[in-house]
Protein backbone atom coordinates (compact mmCIF):
# COMPACT_ATOMS: atom_id res chain seq x y z
CA UNK A 1 0.00 0.00 0.00
CA UNK A 2 1.12 3.42 -1.07
CA UNK A 3 2.02 5.78 2.13
CA UNK A 4 -0.93 8.49 0.45
CA UNK A 5 -3.52 8.42 -1.57
CA UNK A 6 -3.70 9.37 -5.14
CA UNK A 7 -5.60 12.05 -4.65
CA UNK A 8 -2.74 14.08 -2.51
CA UNK A 9 -0.57 14.83 -4.98
CA UNK A 10 -3.65 16.51 -7.23
CA UNK A 11 -3.71 18.60 -4.61
CA UNK A 12 -0.47 19.05 -3.70
CA UNK A 13 0.27 19.67 -7.44
CA UNK A 14 -2.69 22.05 -7.86
CA UNK A 15 -1.78 24.50 -4.62
CA UNK A 16 1.81 26.03 -6.36
CA UNK A 17 0.11 25.83 -10.31
CA UNK A 18 -2.81 28.03 -8.83
CA UNK A 19 -0.62 30.50 -6.96
CA UNK A 20 1.29 30.99 -10.00
CA UNK A 21 -1.14 30.90 -12.81
CA UNK A 22 -2.73 33.44 -10.54
CA UNK A 23 -0.60 35.52 -10.01
CA UNK A 24 0.65 35.57 -13.64
CA UNK A 25 -2.94 35.94 -15.00
CA UNK A 26 -3.65 38.37 -12.53
CA UNK A 27 -0.69 40.88 -13.20
CA UNK A 28 -1.01 40.48 -16.87
CA UNK A 29 -4.48 41.82 -16.90
CA UNK A 30 -3.19 45.10 -15.22
CA UNK A 31 -3.59 48.22 -17.22
CA UNK A 32 0.17 49.86 -17.67
CA UNK A 33 1.27 46.35 -16.54
CA UNK A 34 2.28 45.38 -13.38
CA UNK A 35 6.08 44.91 -11.32
CA UNK A 36 6.40 41.72 -9.78
CA UNK A 37 9.27 42.07 -8.17
CA UNK A 38 8.34 45.28 -6.17
CA UNK A 39 4.13 44.49 -6.40
CA UNK A 40 2.68 42.02 -4.12
CA UNK A 41 0.35 39.19 -4.48
CA UNK A 42 -2.39 40.83 -2.53
CA UNK A 43 -2.33 43.93 -4.67
CA UNK A 44 -3.81 41.57 -7.69
CA UNK A 45 -6.81 40.89 -5.48
CA UNK A 46 -7.17 43.97 -3.81
CA UNK A 47 -10.26 46.18 -4.28
CA UNK A 48 -9.20 48.24 -6.78
CA UNK A 49 -6.92 45.59 -9.02
CA UNK A 50 -8.35 44.41 -12.47
CA UNK A 51 -9.96 41.57 -12.33
CA UNK A 52 -9.14 40.96 -8.50
CA UNK A 53 -11.46 37.53 -9.57
CA UNK A 54 -8.66 35.70 -10.60
CA UNK A 55 -6.48 36.16 -7.79
CA UNK A 56 -8.61 35.52 -5.34
CA UNK A 57 -9.98 32.47 -6.69
CA UNK A 58 -6.14 31.25 -7.40
CA UNK A 59 -5.79 32.08 -3.29
CA UNK A 60 -9.31 29.98 -2.41
CA UNK A 61 -8.27 27.29 -4.49
CA UNK A 62 -4.78 27.27 -2.73
CA UNK A 63 -5.64 27.21 0.47
CA UNK A 64 -8.51 24.29 0.08
CA UNK A 65 -5.66 22.49 -1.54
CA UNK A 66 -3.75 22.70 1.56
CA UNK A 67 -6.67 21.46 3.86
CA UNK A 68 -7.23 18.65 1.34
CA UNK A 69 -3.27 17.54 0.92
CA UNK A 70 -3.14 17.97 4.89
CA UNK A 71 -5.98 15.33 5.26
CA UNK A 72 -3.90 13.01 3.43
CA UNK A 73 -0.56 13.11 4.16
CA UNK A 74 -1.83 10.44 7.01
CA UNK A 75 2.12 9.17 7.56
CA UNK A 76 3.10 12.41 9.25
CA UNK A 77 2.38 13.78 12.70
CA UNK A 78 -1.14 14.83 12.99
CA UNK A 79 -0.09 18.56 15.12
CA UNK A 80 2.22 19.28 11.55
CA UNK A 81 -0.93 18.26 9.11
CA UNK A 82 -3.29 20.21 11.40
CA UNK A 83 -0.88 23.14 11.19
CA UNK A 84 -0.72 22.85 7.44
CA UNK A 85 -4.60 23.16 7.42
CA UNK A 86 -4.19 26.19 9.69
CA UNK A 87 -2.38 27.87 6.69
CA UNK A 88 -4.49 27.10 4.43
CA UNK A 89 -7.97 28.45 6.16
CA UNK A 90 -5.50 31.55 6.70
CA UNK A 91 -4.83 31.97 2.96
CA UNK A 92 -8.61 31.45 2.28
CA UNK A 93 -9.16 34.31 4.74
CA UNK A 94 -6.54 36.07 3.02
CA UNK A 95 -8.77 36.43 -0.21
CA UNK A 96 -12.11 36.78 2.26
CA UNK A 97 -10.53 40.18 3.89
CA UNK A 98 -8.79 41.79 0.09
CA UNK A 99 -6.65 45.11 0.49
CA UNK A 100 -8.74 47.74 0.38
CA UNK A 101 -6.49 49.21 -2.29
CA UNK A 102 -2.98 48.25 -3.95
CA UNK A 103 -1.44 50.80 -1.42
CA UNK A 104 -3.52 50.67 1.54
CA UNK A 105 -3.38 48.02 4.63
CA UNK A 106 -6.18 46.04 6.16
CA UNK A 107 -5.66 44.60 10.14
CA UNK A 108 -8.11 41.26 8.97
CA UNK A 109 -6.12 40.92 5.63
CA UNK A 110 -2.61 41.81 7.75
CA UNK A 111 -3.25 38.77 10.51
CA UNK A 112 -4.68 36.22 7.90
CA UNK A 113 -1.31 36.35 6.20
CA UNK A 114 0.84 36.44 8.60
CA UNK A 115 -1.05 33.07 10.09
CA UNK A 116 -0.54 31.65 6.78
CA UNK A 117 2.63 32.37 6.08
CA UNK A 118 3.56 31.49 9.52
CA UNK A 119 1.64 28.38 9.65
CA UNK A 120 3.31 27.12 6.64
CA UNK A 121 6.48 28.26 7.42
CA UNK A 122 6.44 25.74 10.77
CA UNK A 123 4.09 22.65 9.90
CA UNK A 124 7.37 20.89 8.20
CA UNK A 125 9.12 20.98 11.69
CA UNK A 126 5.80 19.44 13.83
CA UNK A 127 4.69 17.21 10.96
CA UNK A 128 8.08 15.13 11.07
CA UNK A 129 10.47 16.60 13.84
CA UNK A 130 14.31 15.75 13.05
CA UNK A 131 16.95 17.28 10.45
CA UNK A 132 14.08 16.75 7.76
CA UNK A 133 11.83 18.70 9.33
CA UNK A 134 13.27 21.49 10.67
CA UNK A 135 15.75 21.93 8.32
CA UNK A 136 12.56 22.93 5.75
CA UNK A 137 10.98 25.00 8.23
CA UNK A 138 14.43 26.86 8.91
CA UNK A 139 14.75 27.33 5.44
CA UNK A 140 11.00 28.67 4.95
CA UNK A 141 11.12 30.81 7.95
CA UNK A 142 14.35 32.72 6.04
CA UNK A 143 12.22 32.85 2.95
CA UNK A 144 9.23 34.23 5.55
CA UNK A 145 11.65 36.70 7.30
CA UNK A 146 13.20 38.23 3.87
CA UNK A 147 9.57 38.70 3.04
CA UNK A 148 8.81 40.40 6.50
CA UNK A 149 11.96 42.49 6.54
CA UNK A 150 11.40 43.86 3.03
CA UNK A 151 7.37 44.55 3.79
CA UNK A 152 8.84 46.44 7.08
CA UNK A 153 11.51 48.28 5.51
CA UNK A 154 9.52 49.00 2.22
CA UNK A 155 11.92 47.41 0.40
CA UNK A 156 12.08 47.43 -3.90
CA UNK A 157 12.02 43.26 -3.71
CA UNK A 158 9.05 43.40 -1.29
CA UNK A 159 7.12 41.35 -4.41
CA UNK A 160 9.77 39.25 -5.21
CA UNK A 161 10.25 38.29 -1.34
CA UNK A 162 6.81 37.25 -1.19
CA UNK A 163 6.27 35.12 -4.42
CA UNK A 164 9.50 33.16 -3.57
CA UNK A 165 8.39 32.46 0.37
CA UNK A 166 5.01 31.77 -1.17
CA UNK A 167 6.41 29.38 -4.14
CA UNK A 168 8.43 27.47 -1.49
CA UNK A 169 5.17 27.05 1.08
CA UNK A 170 3.39 25.99 -1.97
CA UNK A 171 5.97 23.70 -3.15
CA UNK A 172 6.86 21.86 -0.14
CA UNK A 173 3.67 19.77 0.64
CA UNK A 174 4.17 18.50 -3.41
CA UNK A 175 7.51 17.37 -1.98
CA UNK A 176 6.39 15.68 0.80
CA UNK A 177 3.62 13.86 -0.76
CA UNK A 178 5.90 12.75 -3.89
CA UNK A 179 8.69 11.61 -1.18
CA UNK A 180 5.80 9.49 0.78
CA UNK A 181 4.45 8.15 -2.32
CA UNK A 182 7.41 6.99 -3.91
CA UNK A 183 10.50 7.90 -2.05
CA UNK A 184 12.39 7.62 1.43
CA UNK A 185 9.32 9.47 3.36
CA UNK A 186 10.04 11.49 6.20
CA UNK A 187 7.43 9.88 8.49
CA UNK A 188 7.56 10.15 12.09
CA UNK A 189 8.60 7.16 14.04
CA UNK A 190 5.94 4.70 14.53
CA UNK A 191 3.68 5.48 12.12
CA UNK A 192 2.97 2.95 9.63
CA UNK A 193 1.92 4.68 6.38
CA UNK A 194 -1.83 4.49 5.17
CA UNK A 195 -2.66 3.30 1.93
CA UNK A 196 -5.00 4.81 -1.00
Amino acid sequence: MRAVPRWVLFSATAAPVLLVGGWTLGAARQPGGFDQVAGTISALAAFDATDRWIMTVALLGLGACHCVTAAGLRPLRATGRLVLALGGVATVAVAAFPLPAEHGSSAAHGLAAAVAFGALALWPALAAPGRWGTGTAGVLLVLVGWFVLELITGGPRIGLAERVAAGAEALVPLLVALTLRYGDAPVSPGRPGAGG
